[in-house]
């Protein structure tokens, strides 16, 4: 019972992943071919940006619940 009340008071730590879904969401926020990275248009290297980023939001929640 301890951890389900310890689980619920870290239940916010969630809501960080809720950030890769809104950043991703409208492709009209970032459908540009400029500024491009090494070659790569901005619409493909700001999805593979955010592989990363969600990542790394994943593993920060999963290390603050655990």
């Amino acid at each position: 019972m301890a951890s389900r009340s310890r689980n619920k008071g870290r239940s916010w730590l969630l809501w960080f992943l809720i950030i890769p879904f809104i950043a991703l969401l409208f492709p009209q926020f970032y459908n540009f071919s400029q500024p491009d990275l090494i070659g790569i248009p901005f619409f493909y290297w700001y999805q593979l940006l955010w592989i990363v980023l969600t990542a790394i939001i994943a593993a920060a929640v999963y290390l603050a619940g655990a």
